[in-house]
């Protein structure tokens, strides 16, 4: 070939290559001006929202959660986990075969007989999902389709504080970070003017039970990602109005005052603590406007109000609470957490209980029938459960109107709905006394992990480092319940 013939047509092909090239990373280029996040990995998906991670780990399937929490731990038996043995054995000693080593509480410690009881309520069956519903709780049988309802939870705590702590925080011990706090620091909001992590109390019907504020505590994360109660009272945050002579204006110049002796101080020591401590008064002068507008429900039609109950109109119930949480969801807010507390039933349960389903059964499946008739279940993540079950064997008398259950850690009952998981599913069995896991149990911290799995972030990559350890929710355990994933 002549060598000349030859240099011709590679210059001519180094001058179309560079020419289109060329063009194609001016394209870039100008992109990049635009939009600096489309320059990186490219198969990352970017987050906007503030937290530490720029991009999820995986594409995700919630953009929110809210979560239910029943506090007290609410019967499996008389809710979801239908047992006929235990109506037929009524009364007859627990076979040791069934109980095996279980660890007993202390209320157990004089109990020398642990005998049987079935369930008063009667049960109905789904005729599509085939799952079980007492007559307790019609409203959650009617959104059976919707729901995923796992039976085989099971987690290591006895007694009510570590039990909690454990779910939320995945250790039973105070001081580490909540699931909600997590999410905050990770993944940040969306929204500026309202916090990531609120928190709702709801009280029982009787109210017995306490509830440790660690739930909820950002533990070793900086103290802005701490989960914030919004109160029934007429100020539903404290401290948030101003004060008698104090108007907006002067508010934001002490703000800025504030501000900059904080940003001094931080030169000086380094304190990251300080920059939460600004983070938090500046949301809490947004919050001034922010908040009395989204606990407003005057702009809430009859209908919506006929669907949650006519409860939702009581500041603190939680009817309204389940309401609060779906305009919360409207506004973007992250992590939203209720805690209807009452459930922990030792007597008198036949009594008792169904005053808990009355105030909760209609509101828990209108938010979430709210949320898909708005089109937000299909990136809100809804959560419904206790921190543990109820034993086969009555605590105490064997009445049919008086039994009560103790406190039970071998499997309990939680739901789940939106964002990705399986519609119309029951996942997991217990054995005949439901007492014991049958098939597919469900770790505490699986669930966490499923969780975080579902906002996009991998359980085992979102760690702090504290004292020389590198931490994550879920310790150093979980796995993602893929079976339960659409």
């Amino acid at each position: 070939m002549n060598p000349d013939l030859k240099l011709a047509n590679y210059n001519k092909t180094r001058r179309e290559f560079l020419r289109k090239t060329t063009q194609g990373i001016g394209s870039l280029a100008l992109g990049s001006l635009i939009n600096p996040k489309l320059i990186g990995q490219p198969s990352a998906i970017t987050n906007p929202s503030g937290g530490v991670m720029d991009a999820y780990h995986h594409a995700p399937k919630a953009k929110r959660v809210i979560y239910l929490f029943q506090a007290g731990a609410p019967s499996q038996i008389e809710l979801f986990d239908y047992k006929p043995t235990l109506q037929q054995r009524w009364g007859e000693e627990i076979p040791d075969s069934v109980r095996g080593n279980q660890k007993l509480t202390g209320m157990l410690a004089a109990q020398s007989s642990f005998p049987l009881v079935g369930s008063k309520f009667e049960f109905k069956q789904h005729k599509t999902t085939g799952g079980y519903f007492s007559n307790l709780i019609p409203h959650m049988e009617s959104i059976a389709e919707d729901i995923c309802v796992i039976q085989s939870m099971y987690t290591e705590a006895i007694n009510h504080e570590p039990a909690v702590i454990f779910l939320q925080t995945g250790s039973q011990n105070v001081g580490r970070a909540s699931m909600g706090s997590w999410m905050s620091y990770g993944l940040g909001s969306p929204n500026d003017n309202l916090p990531s992590f609120i928190v709702l109390l709801s009280k029982g019907i009787p109210d017995t039970q306490n509830l440790n504020m660690q739930a909820w505590n950002s533990g070793f994360l900086p103290s802005h990602h701490q989960g914030v109660r919004f109160r029934s009272a007429e100020d539903p945050v404290l401290y948030l109005s101003n004060p008698p002579g104090i108007d907006r204006l002067s508010r934001r110049r002490e703000l800025d005052y504030i501000n900059k002796l904080d940003n001094e101080q931080k030169e000086v020591w380094g304190d990251p603590e300080i920059d939460s401590k600004i983070s938090q008064y500046e949301m809490a002068y947004r919050m001034q406007t922010s908040v009395p507008e989204v606990t407003d429900l005057s702009d809430e039609p009859q209908s919506t109000f006929d669907l949650y109950g006519e409860d939702a109109r009581t500041p603190g119930t939680y009817a309204a609470n389940c309401l609060l949480a779906r305009r919360l969801a409207e506004r973007d807010v992250p992590f939203i957490q209720l805690y209807h507390l009452g459930w922990d039933h030792h007597g008198n349960l036949p009594q008792a209980l169904p005053k808990l389903t009355k105030s909760s059964d209609q509101a828990s499946a209108a938010l979430v029938k709210d949320l898909k008739q708005r089109g937000l279940l299909d990136d809100t993540l809804v959560i419904w459960g206790g921190e543990f079950g109820r034993t086969a064997f009555s605590q105490g008398h064997l009445s049919r109107e008086t039994y009560g259950r103790d406190h039970h850690p071998r499997c309990f009952t939680m739901w789940m709905a939106g964002a990705g998981i399986k519609p119309g599913m029951v996942y997991g069995s217990t054995d005949d006394f439901s007492y014991n896991i049958a098939e597919n149990g469900v770790h505490v911290h699986d669930f966490q992990a499923t969780v975080l799995h579902q906002l996009g972030i991998d359980h085992k990559r979102l760690t702090f480092k504290h004292q020389g350890r590198r931490y994550r929710l879920t310790d150093v355990h979980g796995e993602v319940v893929r079976d339960i994933l659409a």
